[in-house]
């Protein structure tokens, strides 16, 4: 088979687990085409974005401390991975991209300015550290790895720095090209997760949790047998088992169940990672690198044939609600796209959104750290015209959301649902559900979200049995 393999920080994050990941590569590279895809190693990521904060603010002692952990810790982990002749090969490499760090961060640091650009370059190195690291342990393995940067792979993407959008056609041309035949020449691709180049060849970032994707783009450019997600959990579960201790691991999803999801903050998983498999056919496995054994939960087009129509039951924190009235907007052309609109122009991303029939209000759950520019976005532009009359925000709010294809097409479901939470005297704020059926997602209050998940977790028996 050929694999794309995805290695997430967790998974990266000390030497030992390094190793423990080159080991799994190669019982897998006997029989097996792989192309090994890592994130940043542990926190690596944050620690960058801190370091760019730190030189923005002109903290230079403190840069220069930040430089010197990150120097040490990365240097630390190609000494513990690699036999002398790799690491001799290798290190200068690493050292040669920790001066480019240097002085990058510098440039920031004395132009006291963080561009989204030059922040995607800051940020890259966590990556290219850690796939280098990773391709050296691999060739200590014995195997024929070889590092590869996004760009270098074949990805190529707009400009929009910080999320880029991958330009498929020709990402697929290059990646076919490039990791193809280095795959027929028996090397053991190597590949950054998370970052790629535009077309002028200046680095991009795919995003926050970005390396899932790069993984899929992989996958769906060469083409790939299955995409393995390895992470620091047994699967996508049922509900977060820090809130629910009976709690299982999904074992078959479909890609529209994962996407949804995903999309609420299923752990393990990106939420634009599907796309490019989905449209592919290819079949997706999230695996435990801290229990390889375990079945994980397999993505694909069909789902588990089961007599529960929900599988999933996810706590959505950090949500705000604004609630915009006004008598005059019943009947008015446009009211709730002037809403959106404000919003939008504020940077307010809407995460769900429901209008009663008669007009008169509209109701919109959004992240509880944008409410207050939320509001006085509304306020400046339309508290007081003749069609919005009041906007009311409520801070204290989260959203649980209930996923499952088999409540497509199944009568009762939303009945079960909010019954199971009337029954613990809970009060519904808001509902939405859109006509594919896949998800009912509702508002509560904040104290109210985790009896909430319990109720609809018992009442379809999702847990252990």
């Amino acid at each position: 088979m050929r694999i794309v393999m995805k290695f997430g920080g967790s998974s990266l994050a000390s030497a030992d687990l390094i190793k423990h990941c080159a080991s799994i590569v190669k019982q897998h590279a006997e029989n097996n085409e792989i192309v090994v895809v890592c994130s940043a190693s542990g926190d690596t990521t944050d620690d960058l974005l801190a370091l760019v904060e730190t030189a923005r603010r002109g903290r230079g002692e403190e840069v220069e401390r930040r430089l010197s952990t990150l120097e040490q810790k990365h240097l630390n982990l190609l000494d513990a991975v690699t036999d002398d002749r790799i690491r001799e090969e290798t290190s200068e490499t690493l050292k040669q991209w920790l001066r480019e760090l240097r002085r990058a961060t510098l440039g920031i640091l004395y132009l006291r300015e963080a561009t989204p650009r030059s922040t995607d370059y800051v940020v890259s190195f966590g990556e290219r550290f850690s796939t280098l690291v990773m391709a050296a342990a691999l060739n200590s393995y014995g195997l024929k790895a070889q590092y590869l940067d996004g760009g270098e792979a074949g990805i190529v993407t707009d400009s929009n720095f910080g999320g880029a959008t991958p330009l498929i056609e020709v990402t697929r041309l290059n990646v076919r090209r490039r990791i193809g035949r280095m795959l027929d020449e028996g090397v053991t691709p190597t590949v950054t997760g998370f970052i790629a180049t535009n077309e002028e060849g200046v680095t991009t970032t795919l995003g926050r949790g970005g390396s899932d994707y790069t993984a899929t783009i992989l996958a769906s450019s060469l083409p790939a047998d299955e995409v393995w997600l390895w992470s620091d959990v047994d699967g996508l579960m049922t509900a977060n088992p820090k809130l629910i201790a009976d709690a299982v691991v999904i074992k078959k999803l479909s890609y529209n169940e994962a996407i949804e999801m995903a999309l609420f903050g299923a752990k393990g998983l990106h939420p634009r990672a599907l796309e490019p498999v989905m449209a592919a056919q290819i079949p997706v496995k999230i695996k435990n690198t801290f229990n390889p054994s375990a079945e994980g939960t397999l993505i694909s087009e069909s789902t588990e044939k089961t007599d529960k129509p929900v599988k999933a039951v996810l706590l959505v924190n950090d949500t705000a609600m604004l609630t915009v009235r006004g008598p005059s907007m019943v009947g008015e052309p446009g009211t709730a796209a002037k809403i959106l609109e404000t919003l939008y122009r504020a940077g307010v991303n809407v995460m769900m959104i429901s209008q009663s029939i008669s007009e008169s209000s509209i109701s919109l759950v959004i992240k509880r750290s944008a409410l207050n520019k939320a509001v006085t976005a509304l306020e400046k532009a339309l508290l007081g015209t003749r069609i919005v009359a009041a906007v009311e925000p409520e801070e204290d709010i989260v959203v649980i959301a209930v996923v499952g294809e088999g409540m497509k097409g199944t009568p009762g479901v939303a009945s079960r649902v909010f019954g199971a939470v009337a029954s613990k005297g809970i009060n519904v704020k808001m509902i939405a559900q859109g006509s594919s059926e896949l998800n009912i997602s509702f508002a509560v209050k904040e104290s109210d979200g985790i009896e909430a998940v319990k109720a609809i977790h018992s009442e379809y028996q999702l847990g252990k049995t």
